[in-house]
């Protein structure tokens, strides 16, 4: 079976530290901490694009205040962290090639680490959460 990389330098963020070091092994290093500019537009725009699709379900369901706009939006979040973290991380980042950086790919173990990829999910996970219901609450403020 052949595939293209989906995943390039651009997301290395989100990889553990030890597939991060062994990619730069042979690659140009790139800034991947949390106050690079990168990394913050990247997180800035992926909240930006879930509050506006949170917010237009939200009128969808007939949310029409605060509390109730808060709530959805919250648990949107954490149930999208849920389905991120036990599915999309711990199964099909772990196991599907095409995730695989350059020169990583011998690196099962460094992929399939579920401590990792819950803690990205509970911080900053919850806190998106939180800014997330707090913004679509207060659009739907009178």
């Amino acid at each position: 079976m052949t595939y293209k990389r989906k995943y390039t330098p651009n997301n290395i963020h989100n990889y553990p530290p030890e597939i991060q070091e062994e990619y730069f092994k042979t690659h140009p290093r790139i800034d991947t901490s949390i106050r690079s500019k990168s990394v913050i537009f990247t997180k800035l725009l992926a909240l930006i694009l879930f509050i506006g699709v949170i917010y237009l379900c939200a009128k969808l369901a007939g949310i029409s205040n605060f509390k109730e706009g808060f709530l959805f939006g919250f648990v949107f979040m954490v149930w999208l962290g849920i389905f991120d973290t036990f599915f999309v991380d711990w199964v099909l980042f772990a196991n599907l090639p095409i995730f695989r950086l350059e020169g990583t790919e011998h690196m099962d173990k460094a992929y399939h680490q579920k401590w990792f990829h819950l803690k990205g999910a509970l911080f900053p996970g919850l806190i998106f959460a939180v800014l997330a219901g707090l913004i679509i609450g207060a659009l739907f403020l009178r």
